[in-house]
C-alpha cells in the first residue's frame, strides 16, 4: 500500500511539472513570436541584430529545455529502480533479448 501511494504522489508530481513545463514553453513561444514580429518589420540594418538576439534566445531556451529532460529523466528512473513508478511495469522483460528479425524473402 505504502508503494502505491508513492506511486500516486510521483504521477501527482510529474503531472505538475508537465504543466509548469508547458506553461514555460508557451510564454517562449509568445516571446519568440513578439521578437520575430520585432525583426520582420524591422529596418534592413537591424534585422541582424534582431536574428542574432532571436537565435541567443532559441539557443538559451533549448539548453534549458535539455537540462530539464535531463533532470525529469532521472527522476523518472530513480522512482523506476525503486519500484514507485507509475511505468514500473512497462520495464518487465525489457532485459531480455529481442525475437530474431523475420526474414522476408
Amino acid at each position: 500500500m505504502a508503494v502505491e501511494g508513492k506511486a500516486v504522489e510521483h504521477s501527482q508530481m510529474m503531472q505538475e511539472h508537465c504543466k509548469t513545463m508547458m506553461a514555460e514553453m508557451k510564454a517562449q513561444d509568445t516571446e519568440l513570436t513578439a521578437l520575430v514580429a520585432r525583426m520582420n518589420g524591422a529596418s534592413k540594418e537591424a534585422k541582424m541584430d534582431l536574428m542574432a538576439e532571436i537565435v541567443t534566445k532559441m539557443s538559451e531556451q533549448r539548453v534549458a529545455m535539455n537540462d530539464r529532460m535531463g533532470q525529469m529523466h532521472m527522476e523518472m528512473m530513480k522512482h523506476m529502480q525503486m519500484g514507485t513508478g507509475p511505468h514500473h511495469s512497462m520495464m518487465k522483460g525489457m532485459d531480455k533479448k529481442p525475437e530474431a528479425p523475420i526474414d522476408k524473402k
